[in-house]
């Protein structure tokens, strides 16, 4: 049976589409240290960039009960719903890859509230290539990345085989997996290339034109 083409591609925001770093890490710092907390230096708080927002409050403040962590949350958002959103840059040659796809569909797929992903998108001018765009709820729900593309397949009525999932973070990968769909690791976001080949990648590449590349020959 031929292998069916992949027509539809779900994307990561953070370190992926763009570098949210001083937006993401300043407000991380500004919540820890509203709420009495040693906020660690910028560049020892990278593994932040990524993974759900409670899991990382959780780790930096591992006494805090759930309660103390929806208030880093809210403190947090506080300050990166009027200014850390924009603390942003859109990574070099991603607007081109879009224009080389515009055959085919473009799902976001970000464990970053869809509220703020929307806003982000459209700053950048890339919401222009979206289908649709898919995030968690302030809530938390769909924080998850393997719960979020489900939800995405289900949702847009998307058959596993084809689709990819592209991420530069192991929850990328892994939340691809759960959900039986192919994966493409970035490095040039925030995951290294062990732990994209250790969550089990299907592919890797260095940059936007290499990916560019891969995706031409799906």
């Amino acid at each position: 049976m031929p292998r069916a083409e992949v027509r539809n591609i779900l994307w990561d925001l953070d370190g992926t589409l763009t570098d949210p770093k001083i937006g993401i890490l300043t407000s991380i710092r500004y919540a820890l240290e509203d709420r009495g907390y040693i906020a660690p230096p910028m560049d020892d708080l990278l593994w932040c960039i990524g993974p759900p927002l409670l899991e990382s409050f959780a780790t930096l403040a591992p006494t805090a009960d759930l309660a103390e962590l929806s208030a880093l949350i809210s403190k947090y958002r506080e300050r990166f719903s009027v200014t850390g959103l924009f603390e942003n840059e859109i990574i070099q040659g991603i607007p081109a890859v879009f224009e080389q796809l515009k055959h085919r569909r473009h799902f976001l797929a970000t464990s970053k509230p869809h509220v703020f992903a929307t806003r982000i998108l459209a700053h950048f001018n890339l919401a222009q290539y979206f289908t649709a765009i898919h995030g968690s709820e302030l809530t938390g729900e769909r924080s998850d990345k393997g719960e979020l593309i489900r939800h995405v397949l289900i949702t847009e009525k998307l058959a596993p085989e084809t689709c990819v999932m592209i991420g530069d973070r192991k929850h990328d990968i892994i939340g691809a997996k759960k959900a039986y769909l192919s994966s493409t690791g970035v490095l040039w976001g925030y995951g290294s290339r062990l732990e994209l080949e250790t969550a089990g990648a299907d592919r890797i590449v260095p940059t936007p034109d290499d990916l560019l590349s891969a995706l031409l020959t799906m």
